[in-house]
C-alpha cells in the first residue's frame, strides 16, 4: 500500500463503503478522459467521476479563470455585489434557462441546492407537504435525504413529517403489462393524482423529481409523463421542481433536460456540470413569479460560501467552454454511438442486463442471469460483491461508480469516437470477467 492510501486508511472516511478493505487507486494526475495513479497506470473515467466532470480533466480555461479570480477577489460574502456572481447568474438565466425568466441563488453543491429549494417552496406557498419519488437521489443532507427515494435515505430515518413518496415510472418493471408508453404515462398520472388528492392538495408545497432518474439506473420518463405532471402541479397550485444536478449542462444534450420534455418547471436545481467539479458550486433557479414574490418578502436562504466568486468564475469559464467546444453537437454525435454500444453488450454478456441512456448519461444493470436477477442476489453481503466488481473495473483500467447493481456509463462530454471505442473494449473485458465469476 502506498503512502497516500496509508494516510487515507488512517485518517479519511470514504463515502458509502465499508472502510476496512477499501483501497482505491491513488490518483495523482488527470487529463481529458484519463486518470493516472501513483504507479503511472492509466484509467478511463467512465463516469466523469460523479457525473460532474463534463468537460474532462485539466481544462485550462476553467483553471485560469479560477486562478485569476483568486488573485483579484478571492472571497466576498453573498450580501455584496460581485462581478463573477452577477455574470454567471445572468448567463444561466438568459442562456441556459431563458424559459424560466427568473433568478438564481447559488449554493455549494446539489444537496444544498435541493435543501434551499425545499425552503423556498415552503416559504413561497405557505404549505408543508412535499412529494418526491422512489428511486430518486437528491442528496445526503437531512432535507435532501428525506427527498431521496432509495436506500441512501435510510440514515436520515425516522424522517421529517410531510415528505410523501410516489413511484417514478419504470416500464421495464411492469412485466410486459404495458406496451404503449403513453398509456403507461396516463396510468401513472392517474395514480399520482389519487395520491395528491388523498394528501390534500392545499397542503402540498412542491413536487420534486429528477427530470431523468440518474444514479438509480437512468430512468427516462415515458412519453407524455412530465407534461402531465406539469399540468397536475398547475391544477393544484403545487410547485414543480426539477432536480437537474446530474442532467444539467449538456449531459443529455441540452443545457437542461427539461427542455427535451416540453415543460417549464417552477424551480430547477443544478450543480455538477456548472463548474465540472473544478470548484464546488450549485444553485437554484426560480421562475419569474417566485422571483417577484421576493421583491417585497425577505428571501429566507443564506450560506457563508454561497455565490463564492472564485467558484462563479469557474462556472463562467465552463459555460463559455460548452459553447466554444460546441458540446451540444459533440453529444448529438456520440450519444447514439454509445447507445448502440450499450445495446450490443446485452447480446454478448449475461451480466449486462437492462441498459439505458440519454445523451451521455447511461447505465448498465449488472445481473446474474437472463431474468435480470441482480448480480448480488442470494448473497448475504451485496456490498462485497460490488466491491469485487469495482476491483475488476480498476484492473481493466476503468473508473466508475455504482448504485446497488447499477453501473454508471457517463463519460466526459468531450470524449471522441476513438476514445469511446477504447472505453467499450475495456468494458467488454470487465463484463467477460463478471460473466465467468458471477453469472449462471
Amino acid at each position: 500500500m502506498n503512502n497516500i492510501n496509508n494516510l487515507g486508511k488512517k485518517y479519511n472516511l470514504f463515502p458509502l463503503v465499508s472502510q476496512g478493505d477499501y483501497c482505491p487507486p491513488a490518483v495523482i494526475n488527470a487529463e481529458g478522459i484519463y486518470l493516472y495513479d501513483d504507479n503511472g497506470k492509466e484509467y478511463i473515467d467512465l463516469s466523469s467521476q460523479f457525473v460532474n466532470v463534463n468537460l474532462g480533466h485539466g481544462n485550462k480555461k476553467i483553471i485560469t479563470a479560477s486562478q485569476r479570480q483568486l488573485e483579484t477577489l478571492p472571497y466576498i460574502g453573498s450580501k455584496f455585489g460581485a462581478s463573477p456572481v452577477a455574470e454567471l447568474a445572468s448567463k444561466i438565466a438568459e442562456e441556459a434557462a431563458p424559459e424560466m425568466k427568473g433568478k438564481v441563488f447559488f449554493t455549494l453543491g446539489g444537496a444544498d441546492a435541493n435543501e434551499n429549494a425545499l425552503k423556498i417552496a415552503k416559504n413561497y406557498t405557505g404549505r408543508d407537504k412535499v412529494f418526491s419519488s422512489y428511486r430518486s437521489y437528491h442528496g445526503s443532507t437531512f432535507g435532501a435525504g428525506n427527498l431521496t427515494g432509495e436506500a441512501r435515505r435510510f440514515a436520515t430515518e425516522p424522517g421529517i413529517p410531510g415528505f410523501v413518496k410516489f413511484f417514478f415510472p419504470d416500464i421495464s418493471r411492469e412485466d410486459g403489462f404495458f406496451t404503449d408508453e403513453k398509456i403507461y404515462s396516463q396510468y401513472c398520472i392517474k395514480k399520482l393524482e389519487e395520491q395528491i388528492i388523498s394528501e390534500n392538495p392545499e397542503n402540498i408545497a412542491a413536487l420534486f423529481l429528477e427530470t431523468v432518474i440518474g444514479s438509480n439506473g437512468v430512468l427516462i420518463p415515458p412519453e407524455g409523463y412530465l407534461e402531465w405532471v406539469r399540468r397536475l402541479c398547475t391544477k393544484y397550485g403545487i410547485l414543480m421542481v426539477c432536480d437537474e444536478v446530474m442532467t444539467g449542462f449538456f449531459r443529455t444534450g441540452s443545457w437542461f433536460a427539461y427542455t427535451k420534455f416540453n415543460i417549464v418547471p417552477d424551480i430547477v436545481t443544478f450543480a455538477k456540470g456548472v463548474t465540472c467539479g473544478y470548484l464546488p458550486l450549485g444553485g437554484v433557479i426560480v421562475s419569474e413569479k417566485i422571483a417577484h414574490f421576493y421583491d417585497n418578502n425577505s428571501f429566507p436562504c443564506t450560506l457563508t460560501n454561497g455565490a463564492h466568486p472564485s467558484c462563479c468564475a469557474a462556472g463562467i469559464a465552463a459555460m463559455d467552454e460548452y459553447i466554444r467546444l460546441d458540446i451540444a453537437a459533440a453529444v448529438k454525435k456520440t450519444a447514439p454511438l454509445m447507445a448502440e454500444k450499450l445495446e450490443s453488450l446485452k447480446e454478448k454478456y449475461i451480466s449486462a442486463g437492462n441498459v439505458r441512456s440519454i445523451g451521455l448519461l447511461g447505465a448498465i444493470e449488472l445481473v446474474k442471469d437472463r431474468r435480470n436477477t441482480p448480480v448480488f442476489a442470494d448473497t448475504k453481503n451485496p456490498g462485497s460483491v460490488m466491491a469485487d466488481i469495482m476491483s475488476i473495473f480498476y484492473k481493466n483500467s476503468l473508473s466508475t461508480y455504482h448504485t446497488q447493481n447499477m453501473i454508471s456509463v457517463s463519460p466526459p462530454l468531450i470524449i471522441t469516437e476513438e476514445e469511446l471505442d477504447e472505453t467499450f473494449l475495456r468494458l467488454e473485458k470487465v463484463l467477460s470477467e463478471v460473466d465467468k465469476k458471477y453469472c449462471v
